[in-house]
């Protein structure tokens, strides 16, 4: 056996698999959460009303989405606030008066995000904890930090052009061809590394966080495992796992995540007034928040983050384990088969 096939062996799955393990957890989380993030920007539009010029950014653990507000409404998906009296309220007038589908229209702008950044950036995991692991030797708890900050790297480096372009599609009414000149403009102007604006902020909130991510999840999941005697994870293993270190990774990574938001927002305002501003450093952010706030302005939205990031990880991973479940089982079924029909048919031959 070639090192190749002792590397896809072990993995149990092909990268192809692994991409549609991934895609299907996107989805399946997004299906799941969305309505509950439809519901809370309806509650909070109700309580804090959205004026024109402003933006109002909310994350569903999975993707953020930058709504911006044009003449008391805004362009986006987002509708306006209607009058309830909680959330269970919201749920059921959403569905009475607007369908049951409405709980579900924040889904395409989560999906045409979500989808290509999730599946790059679990199969890049894979591949490099497993090329670490297997190819390289190395066999430590360190794997998995490096693995989680590396592919996050990479996938945010892929997607920040197409978060752009989306931020730029719903500040104002564009068609293809507008928004093809409006990108060709930015370029013309401030160079190709104006697509990547707002990668920094980005960065720095998501590596540390998926590095402290796939640590904690990885430690967890070995350690259940162990403790059930099992060699794979089942799904309240990895549901269980995935929701307390995407808790975790939450905590220790909010102050980036309150700059990120900043400057998300900042980024969609100099659109609405078409400004070539120059966007505010991470650092003045950070230095403006303390300013206004003191240091606990970094830890500002604590509970709302961990309420909506640990289910969110809890889902993803959970399905994109049963995912791998799934496929490294066809796979087996397959190999089984392979020595029963290669004798069959060389019986045939012989006889």
């Amino acid at each position: 056996m070639t090192s190749s096939q002792t590397f896809t062996g072990l993995n149990g799955i092909t990268p192809v698999q692994q991409m549609m393990a991934s895609c299907s957890g996107a989805i399946v989380t997004s299906l799941i959460v969305t309505p509950f993030d439809v519901v809370k920007i309806r509650l909070q539009a109700q309580r804090t009303p959205f004026f024109k010029g402003k933006c109002f950014l909310y994350c569903n653990g999975l993707m953020d989405h930058l709504c911006v507000c044009e003449n008391g409404n805004t362009s986006a998906w987002y509708k306006a606030p209607g009058q309830f009296r909680g959330t269970l309220d919201a749920f059921v007038q959403i569905v009475r008066n607007e369908g049951l589908k409405s709980l579900w229209s924040g889904l395409p702008p989560t999906l045409i995000m979500a989808v290509p950044a999730t599946v790059i950036y679990f199969t890049c995991y894979d591949q490099l904890r497993n090329l670490m692991n297997y190819r390289l030797g190395y066999d430590g708890n360190y794997v998995p930090l490096i693995a989680g900050a590396s592919a996050r790297v990479g996938a945010v480096t892929v997607i920040s052009p197409l978060e752009l372009i989306r931020t730029k599609s719903q500040s104002r009414r564009l068609s293809y061809r507008e928004l093809k000149n409006v990108i060709q403009t930015s370029v013309a102007q401030n160079g190709w590394l104006s697509l990547w604006r707002g990668w920094g902020p980005t960065v720095l909130r998501d590596v540390p966080f998926s590095a402290i991510y796939w640590f904690n999840y990885e430690l967890m999941k070995k350690q259940l495992c162990k403790t059930f005697s099992i060699s794979e994870p089942t799904l309240t293993i990895s549901f269980s796992s995935g929701a307390s270190s995407g808790a975790i990774a939450a905590v220790l990574t909010l102050p980036f995540d309150v700059v990120k938001t900043q400057r998300q927002i900042e980024i969609g305002e100099l659109d609405i007034m078409n400004s070539q501003s120059k966007l505010s450093s991470t650092w003045k952010i950070m230095k403006k928040i303390v300013s206004q706030s003191g240091f606990g302005g970094l830890f500002v939205g604590l509970l709302p983050r961990l309420m909506k990031v640990a289910p969110a990880c809890a889902i993803m991973i959970s399905s994109y384990e049963y995912g791998k479940s799934f496929f490294r089982k066809i796979n087996k079924d397959r190999e089984s088969e392979k020595p029963t029909s290669q004798a069959l048919a060389e019986k045939i031959h012989t006889g």
